[in-house]
């Protein structure tokens, strides 16, 4: 539940009021069918994660989608602390953008939480025709009482960072948000006191869609760079070319205080952490390495040197710790940002990946580790795949983890997960001086679903959480 009493909108009053509010009692995690034996379609999956409840630990609830193929990927809110100032809003629509058939869905999660009930469709050659833009990611809750989706593609599918509006209460297409997109596209964060929002390119869906290739890096279908935009005016003011470091630039976080300048973005096959922040009164930003995964030298992959892959990122509602995910290498990390220019590591674990002792890949130089990192047994079953996707509690105490990138991608890295279905993890933090630890006793293996293997991809709260909500 959210703030209620106080004649305000969803959501809380700031980043330290929201950690305190209640523990999470519900999961709502799409999952996917597409690239799966299962041809039936992807739906959002309803867990029930409150440990006083009879039915702890279990799917409760399946929504299935109306068409097969979407590929649901990351999901929004309708409305988040972004509104907290205007009571005529509701948190109570989850927004699903398809990056496969470029539909939009909204889902009804009020009228009854344990139950969604799917509200709208918006239907994907409606969205090309409007805005000309097509591939949607990221949906963001504006405090206009707007959604905003960015997108990857143009009207052909081809590389094109722009942004669609919706009405936040009847989903209609109200337009582009951008003056002029960027070249790229994938997700993006606004700190309106700031007068900016910045944006982040995965790469050309003309190559990502049909899975990984080296020569598509070298041929510049990945993106590297940094689009920094005028909120007010809706305008990209700079581009700020990362170059090596930054390919694959994907999750971005500014920091939760709104009165922030910096925060940091996750370059996927750099595998870098990058923090960007603001570098005068002037309206300009910069950038700067400040973690660096280093790659290990391998033999029976794709490439002859193993990047991390970091593929998530998410920041602590107090701006203490970052945490991200390395999809290759198989672990989780945890680092105290305090002096946010000099990250310092205080917690890891391995939760599968490509390097595990009974694998096929052998390491044959490792900056990092001694000897390759055990295989994760959960129930006598085998984890395939890697950590993927990260939400932390309000409180910053539990963090919990899925397996599934994008379909097309896990088919290709770990054919086995795709198989035998993903999984979702409960990892305990340790809040004072770091530490993360796996919570046996809290796990979905979505291998057992009903209709077959699935692959569960971002992980919701009713009530808000460290990725969807965003303080002005």
């Amino acid at each position: 539940m959210e703030s209620k009493g106080c004649g305000c909108g969803p959501g809380y009053a700031t980043p330290l009021d929201a950690m305190k509010g209640p523990r999470e009692k519900l999961l709502y995690v799409p999952c996917i069918y597409r690239t799966t034996e299962t041809k039936k379609p992807d739906y959002l999956c309803t867990i029930d994660c409150d440990p006083e409840s009879p039915t702890f630990r279990q799917v409760i609830h399946r929504l299935s989608m109306p068409h097969v193929d979407d590929e649901l990927h990351h999901t929004g809110w309708n409305a988040c602390s972004s509104c907290f100032g205007d009571s005529t809003r509701k948190r109570n629509r989850l927004v699903l953008p398809s990056m496969v058939s470029n539909r939009i869905y909204a889902v009804d999660t009020a009228t009854n939480p344990r139950a969604p009930k799917l509200f709208k469709v918006v239907d994907g050659d409606e969205i090309k025709k409007k805005t000309k833009l097509s591939i949607p990611h990221t949906a963001h809750c504006l405090g206009t009482g707007e959604v905003m989706v960015c997108t990857m593609g143009d009207e052909n599918e081809s590389r094109k960072g722009g942004f669609i509006l919706l009405d936040g209460t009847t989903f209609e297409i109200k337009g582009n948000w951008e003056v002029e997109a960027a070249e790229f596209g994938y997700d993006f964060w606004y700190q309106p006191r700031h007068n900016v929002m910045i944006s982040t390119g995965w790469g050309d869906p003309q190559a990502f869609l049909k899975g990984f290739h080296p020569k598509d890096v070298a041929n510049g279908m990945y993106g590297h760079s940094l689009h920094v935009w005028d909120w007010k005016e809706h305008k990209l003011i700079q581009k700020i070319d990362l170059g090596d470091d930054g390919v694959m630039a994907l999750e971005i976080r500014f920091l939760h205080n709104p009165d922030a300048t910096e925060g940091f973005m996750g370059a996927t096959l750099s595998s870098n952490i990058i923090r960007f922040y603001k570098t005068g009164d002037n309206g300009t930003w910069g950038a700067e390495k400040v973690v660096d995964v280093p790659s290990k030298k391998v033999e029976g992959w794709t490439l002859p040197e193993m990047p991390g892959l970091i593929t998530d990122i998410l920041v602590s509602l107090d701006d203490k710790y970052l945490y991200f995910s390395n999809w290759a290498h198989g672990d989780v990390r945890q680092y105290d940002i305090t002096d946010t220019r000099n990250p310092k590591l205080v917690g890891q674990i391995f939760l599968g990946g490509s390097i595990c002792k009974d694998g096929k890949v052998k390491v044959t130089e490792d900056k990092e580790l001694k000897e390759q990192p055990d295989p994760l047994f959960i129930n006598r079953k085998r984890v395939n795949g890697g950590p993927q996707m990260l939400q932390l509690s309000l409180d910053g105490k539990r963090l919990f983890v899925t397996t599934s990138l994008f379909s097309t991608w896990d088919k290709q890295f770990y054919p086995d997960m795709v198989k035998d279905g993903a999984f979702l993890f409960q990892i305990d933090v340790d809040t004072e001086k770091g530490g993360l630890s796996l919570n046996r006793d809290f796990y979905i293996d979505f291998g057992e679903e009903p209709e077959g293997p699935a692959l569960a991809h971002e992980v919701r709260y009713p009530g808000g959480d460290s990725t969807s909500d965003i303080w002005i």
